[in-house]
């Protein structure tokens, strides 16, 4: 069975890339969105497997919507994704509930490695 996917990131191409990466590795993309409160708005809908969520975005940053979603389902498997510098951003959004953090520039095969170990599988 296909595992769900939901990719938050303000950056189309960033949202393009990681689509990719993920696709390719047999998972299924469901949805993807701009921001924060997209990423509420589909989770609640979709209920995806794993969300992709990026920390810095307008309207509602990551951590904002990494806090909403945990409301809604507190066993949500977030992965945090973040830029180089931000590692401040990062240990907050574990503390708060991430199960995993990817840096960019992504590296495919972390992507892969992250989303298999929140789902548990080898």
């Amino acid at each position: 069975m296909a595992m769900n996917i939901l990719i938050v990131d303000d950056l189309a191409f960033m949202r393009m890339v990681l689509k990719d990466i993920v696709e390719k590795a047999g998972f299924r993309v469901i949805a993807m969105a701009t921001d924060g409160e997209e990423a509420i708005q589909m989770y609640q809908d979709k209920r995806p497997d794993v969300v992709i969520l990026d920390i810095t975005m307008p309207k509602m940053d990551g951590i904002t919507a990494l806090k909403n979603i945990l409301k809604i389902d507190p066993n949500a498997r977030v992965i945090m994704c973040s830029a180089l510098g931000q590692q401040r951003l990062i240990v907050e959004a574990i503390k708060i509930g991430a199960k995993d953090f990817i840096v960019k520039p992504f590296q495919p095969e972390r992507i892969i490695n992250s989303i298999k170990k929140v789902l548990d599988i080898a």
